[in-house]
């Protein structure tokens, strides 16, 4: 017996904190050849996508198939694949990211069943064959009739700490942290090196230009002033899947981004040696990560510089303590909102006016930003919002680094909210049931 598991996604978000665990979990639960169990994936189009999305899921060995965002509506609307993919008689359509409606016609058309995760709201109850949710209360305004469908599964975002590595990574930060510890032991003093363990701070100014236009400058120049005065801190970028270096490295560049003036002047370029890295005028060197997820290297932070996003759910399941960054410097920069206020942000000439406007009501109501916070409905780790200066974010850090029962509660707390892993196999076995049903 052969089935097709088409799974429907869109941003960068999904596609590496839902996608990934997903396709893995399911793998493992139906073990079947190739040639039994196929997995597609097919992406629509989002706000926050860069383009690459397809290429990230194609790298994932359990995928069988990719068709990207731009080929969707097509599908959505006749139901031609850019390549005339065949489809099987028997399927299960699996909904992580997009419109839920997408996944009932789509799965309407091919005559699937469908299974939703549903985050924050489950819809088209009648029509839908299961619902994974997040939490209990996403199903807690469910009719009695349509109960039976949905179970709770938890957080997929929260699949990040079950999946770290206790594989010593081999990059060169590790490395250099555990030669650090045995120049410690050591007799001489003169390898010592200021006689102090390594610190690895990682910094994550985000993936998309209005996010890296500010924060790219002001980590770097933050953490500058950190290394001034705690020489044994190394600093490292997790570079984004979606990211290119040199894109990356050209929001360091005070020819090409005015706000590294903004943030201090500190410019910085690309060198490549044995691996990537980002280097400050001032010789500070910043190792550029380009596997994906980094959750080994995250994991032994002491502390990480990080702004908005699907970032602070990973580092927030790693238990990995941070301070999220919100510089308003370049207020009608954020324009990737969902729906009527996204179409607003990019009209052609008013769309900055209107950015400008949206983005400056949502910091009078912005409530909790990081996903920890919102996880635990309080601050648990800080929100800098305005027009922030590496000074002002240096000295937390360095409070924080000088106070390490600070980090150890912040450290502690992260793990008492982050909640029971295991979401990707409780979802992949809804799959499993939906496909038996069809047997």
């Amino acid at each position: 017996m052969t089935f097709d598991i088409l799974i429907l996604s869109n941003g960068p978000g999904e596609v590496t904190t839902w996608v990934r665990p997903v396709v893995k979990a399911l793998r493992q639960k139906l073990p079947q050849e190739r040639s039994q169990v196929r997995i597609s994936v097919v992406l629509s189009p989002c706000p926050n996508a860069s383009g690459k999305e397809a290429d990230i899921v194609s790298s994932y060995p359990e995928v069988d198939r990719v068709q990207s965002a731009e080929h969707f509506w097509r599908f959505l609307l006749w139901g031609k694949t850019w390549e005339n993919w065949d489809w099987r008689s028997r399927g299960v359509v699996v909904f992580l990211g997009g419109d839920q409606f997408f996944a009932v016609a789509i799965a309407k058309r091919l005559g699937y069943r469908t299974v939703v995760y549903a985050e924050w709201e489950a819809r088209w109850h009648n029509l839908i064959d299961r619902f994974g949710v997040m939490k209990p209360e996403v199903a807690a305004g469910v009719a009695p009739k349509y109960a039976h469908k949905f179970t709770v599964v938890g957080d997929l975002m929260a699949e990040a700490g079950a999946s770290t590595s206790l594989v010593i990574s081999h990059s060169s930060l590790v490395k250099d942290q555990e030669q650090m510890t045995n120049d410690i032991d050591a007799p001489s003093s003169a390898s010592r090196r200021v006689g102090q363990m390594t610190e690895l701070i990682a910094l994550l100014p985000g993936s998309k230009p209005a996010k890296l236009f500010q924060g790219v400058p002001l980590t770097l120049a933050s953490a500058e002033y950190v290394h001034a005065k705690r020489p044994q801190t190394k600093f490292f970028i997790p570079v984004a899947p979606t990211l290119e270096l040199e894109t990356l490295a050209s929001f360091g560049d005070r020819h090409k981004n005015p706000f590294v003036e903004i943030f201090g002047g500190t410019s910085a370029k690309l060198i490549d040696f044995e691996s990537p890295i980002l280097k400050t005028e001032n010789g500070l060197t910043v190792e550029l990560v380009t596997r994906n997820p980094a959750y080994d290297i995250l994991s032994q932070c002491s502390i990480c510089l990080t702004t908005v996003g699907a970032n602070t759910a990973e580092l927030g399941s790693l238990a990995v303590p941070m301070i999220v960054l919100l510089p308003t410097q370049q207020l009608d920069a954020m324009k990737s909102w969902d729906g009527l206020p996204g179409l607003l942000a990019n009209l052609p000439g008013v769309g900055s006016s209107f950015a400008k406007l949206i983005n400056w009501l949502f910091l009078q109501r912005k409530g909790l930003l990081a996903w920890p916070n919102i996880w635990a409905k309080e601050e648990i780790v800080p929100e800098l919002v305005g027009k922030l200066q590496p000074q002002e974010v240096g000295e937390m850090v360095l409070d924080y680094l000088n106070h390490p029962e600070k980090l150890e509660q912040m450290r502690t707390k992260l793990q008492s909210i982050r909640g029971e892993t295991g979401a990707a196999d409780k979802l992949a076995q809804l799959v499993y049931e939906e496909i038996e049903k069809q047997l």
